[in-house]
């Protein structure tokens, strides 16, 4: 593959996108985002230009892509909202997949999740997996990436945890808090798909760090790097997420649903492989204590104004 191949990532202006396009451009690639924030901060400047997704106009996102040799996908949504749900997140891909097989793109790596399921209760994983399938199906040579949490300094889980360890006495867990996942550093995915990015073998990895936590010793490993190391209440689920809605009308977010509560509870943010991340989120924590958790992060925020800086 010739270093001045063109790849496109989607949302390169935000957090994963970010690292996979900045990796691509010390590898020497061409690279163009698309995304639906034109006006969020180009932290690459003229090196990245930036094209709208245009999902309602097909023929402009194939005018987009051509020429192109891969595209990453990370879009997605994290939950439904009155402004974007599951259902338009899915409709909206497989657009994008089809646009970039008619641009006569290559290869595309895929950003998913673990155990996804077509017959899930769970709408997000079962959109993951009808999308793996289109994907699997379109003759376009791909890469699945299976990742769990990705945690940096532009995350939301891991930061969020810090955030309440640092204004509330005590922390809640759903349950018995022993249900586990396995964090992985947000740039060792973008080493993982750039890598993925150079072969045309068809694959699913599952994109795990090397490190997997119960629930409560994620809030514990948390807690110890900034220093509140606070009592920890097991709470009925429901209760949990009662106490995620008001934490969210305060900070004017979604900071919880239920099915990320059920996907937590049923184990599905882990498997039995082996790790595909190097970074371990116990050093990763330490070395950031000071800024971690400091500043609350919001996902309504990110999307509802597209001006703002993923960077705290």
């Amino acid at each position: 593959m010739n270093n001045d191949d063109c790849h496109v990532v989607t949302g390169a202006f935000g957090y994963s996108g970010k690292y996979i396009a900045k990796r691509l451009l010390d590898n020497g690639h061409e690279v163009k985002t698309i995304t639906n924030s034109l006006n969020r901060h180009n932290p690459f400047g003229d090196r990245v230009s930036a094209h709208l997704f245009n999902f309602d106009q097909p023929d402009k996102l194939v005018e987009t892509l051509h020429g192109a040799t891969v595209l990453y996908n990370t879009y997605w949504v994290r939950f439904n909202h009155k402004t974007f749900t599951h259902a338009d997140a899915v409709n909206n891909t497989l657009i994008m997949f089809e646009a970039a097989k008619n641009a006569g793109v290559e290869r595309i790596v895929h950003v998913s999740i673990t155990n996804p399921t077509k017959d899930s209760d769970l709408e997000y994983f079962s959109g993951k997996a009808r999308l793996e399938k289109a994907l699997m199906e379109s003759g376009l040579s791909y890469a699945i990436l299976r990742p769990t949490v990705l945690f940096g300094k532009e995350d939301i889980l891991i930061n969020n945890i810090a955030w309440m360890l640092r204004k509330f006495p005590v922390f809640g867990v759903f349950g018995d808090g022993q249900y586990k996942l396995q964090p992985i550093y947000v740039d060792d995915l973008a080493r993982l798909a750039v890598k993925q990015g150079e072969q045309r073998e068809n694959v699913v990895i599952d994109a795990i760090g090397p490190e997997a936590f119960t629930y409560e010793e994620l809030v514990r490993t948390v807690g110890e790097a900034i220093g509140k190391q606070r009592p920890i209440l097991r709470i009925p689920p429901w209760l949990g997420y009662l106490m995620g809605l008001l934490v969210g009308k305060f900070v004017g977010d979604m900071t919880v649903t239920r099915e990320e509560i059920d996907g937590l509870m049923r184990g599905l943010l882990h498997v039995e492989s082996s790790p595909a991340g190097e970074i371990k989120l116990t050093e990763w924590a330490r070395e950031h204590a000071e800024h971690l958790g400091k500043v609350y992060a919001s996902e309504l925020r990110r999307r509802e104004d597209r001006t703002v800086n993923y960077v705290k």
